[in-house]
């Protein structure tokens, strides 16, 4: 595949595909097509004529993230439109760096996502960014995790790893867990450089743990797609899951991940256990009132 061509080939369709109507430019005297001419998305991505020209011919050889991204609005690309005009830019520059991906202010789980995790039920499984925010649960994953919502993790397992005592119970190698967490934000950082939360809780977490400052100085990186760990739960005890990582094609950054315990084995009874416990817990009526005071030892 002739990446020149590819390039070439890919700006002239959208260009094509693009009126002067939908760009909010005025169209008076007859055109010949009914896309934008050049010299319209030179002006909307304010670039010279000729410097696009150069451009729709292929050259993408040295063309800048900022010029790509006014490209990228000029002709209103989507998102996966935007994705592969920077793939074309970095295979003309024989580069592989990583693409920003946009992300809405606010993400909110679609309906079909939140059925697909209730129709998994023999397992914790959860949504999770690469800021290691927990975004979604199924009902045994929001049991097994009831700690990380519950004090300060703040629903975010980096949080919870290291400002939350309880963490220290629940990873028994500890040491470990928190290895691989600060690998886990140690790569989204250098995926995402720009990513002002996830800045906002690297300067948080420094703060307020030499443990984690002292592993973030070591610039260890790792994927976090699938392997075996231990817990142990509160509520049922020492557990021994295997974990599968999905990354959501639909949802770009976001990772699916599914724990499993071995049939037959004292982890799978223990997670049933826990999956009936939060079962009961979810099936109790609300509470409409509550006491002014807690009586007790």
């Amino acid at each position: 595949m002739d990446a020149r061509n590819e390039a070439r080939e890919f700006l002239m369709s959208r260009r094509a595909n693009l009126t002067p109507e939908q760009a909010g430019l005025p169209v008076s005297g007859h055109r010949r097509v009914a896309g934008l001419r050049r010299g319209e998305v030179a002006m909307l991505a304010d670039v010279s004529p000729e410097y696009y020209a150069k451009i729709e011919r292929g050259q993408l050889a040295g063309v800048s993230d900022a010029v790509l991204e006014s490209l990228a609005r000029a002709l209103q690309l989507d998102d996966a439109e935007r994705e592969h005009l920077f793939d074309l830019a970095r295979a003309a520059n024989g580069a592989a760096q990583p693409v920003r991906r946009r992300r809405p202010k606010k993400w909110v789980a679609r309906d079909s996502l939140i059925r697909a995790l209730d129709a998994i039920v023999a397992g914790p499984a959860f949504v999770r960014n690469g800021r290691m925010d927990v975004l979604a649960t199924n009902t045994l994953g929001r049991a097994f995790y009831d700690e990380v919502f519950d004090g300060p993790g703040e629903g975010n397992l980096a949080r919870y790893c290291f400002l939350d005592e309880r963490a220290k119970a629940f990873y028994p190698d500890w040491e470990a867990a928190a290895d691989v967490t600060v690998s886990i934000l140690r790569t989204e950082a250098g995926r995402d450089p720009r990513d002002k939360q996830l800045h906002d809780l690297v300067g948080e977490l420094s703060t307020c743990s030499d443990a984690f400052r002292t592993r973030w100085g070591a610039h260890n990186v790792r994927r976090h797609g699938s392997g075996t760990k231990e817990f142990h739960h509160h509520e049922v005890g020492d557990l021994t899951l295997t974990y599968e990582g999905l990354e959501l094609t639909a949802e770009p950054g976001l990772s699916l991940l599914i724990y499993t315990a071995e049939p037959g084995s004292p982890s799978q009874e223990r997670l049933q256990l826990l999956a009936n416990l939060a079962a009961t817990f979810a099936a109790r009526p609300p509470r409409t009132e509550y006491p002014d005071t807690i009586q007790g030892s």
